[in-house]
């Protein structure tokens, strides 16, 4: 376990940062999902893929579960409202450009992320990797819902071809 923890904890704690956005709490759930890892471990099948996958969808799981039941409203100022509008209208993607540095990373995935178009791979990693719902997506991206879920599940059909 503990070469498991020093080989994965760095990206696992990079999983829960990018969904629950407080480096303490990603590093409670971290903390749980070891726990959970190592007391279901005989729950983890091979046949559904592989154990790092596995230990990346246990923490996933766990973060979007917090996130979900503490859910709270944040008071916003006028000011920084209106600064967040700001930082959202620039952010907005065209579909065209490329929101994620996943090149930087090495592994199949990475490969496999390079054959999908830019706006169905953000669709994938801003699922996969920051947590958003499909409608939190549509939203970002400023395409419709129902587009969103067709370039998911039609994405991820294609990785996993590629990772088969």
């Amino acid at each position: 376990m503990q070469d498991l923890y020093q080989q994965e904890s760095a990206r696992l704690l990079g999983v829960a940062k990018r969904i629950a956005r407080d480096n303490a709490l990603a590093e409670d759930i971290v903390h749980d999902a070891f726990i959970k890892i190592w007391t279901r471990a005989a729950s983890f099948d091979p046949a559904r893929g592989s154990a790092r996958g596995w230990i990346f969808i246990v923490t996933r799981h766990l973060a979007l579960n917090f996130m979900r039941d503490n859910a709270r409203e944040v008071q916003v100022s006028e000011h920084s409202e209106m600064a967040l509008h700001d930082l959202a209208s620039m952010q907005t993607s065209s579909g065209n450009v490329d929101s994620f540095d996943y090149r930087a990373r090495s592994g199949r995935i990475y490969v496999c992320l390079e054959q999908l178009e830019p706006a169905r791979r953000n669709c994938i990693l801003h699922a996969y990797v920051d947590g958003y719902s499909h409608s939190q997506i549509s939203q970002k991206l400023g395409t419709p819902l129902g587009t969103v879920k067709a370039w998911i599940k039609r994405s991820l059909v294609v990785l996993r071809e590629c990772m088969g």
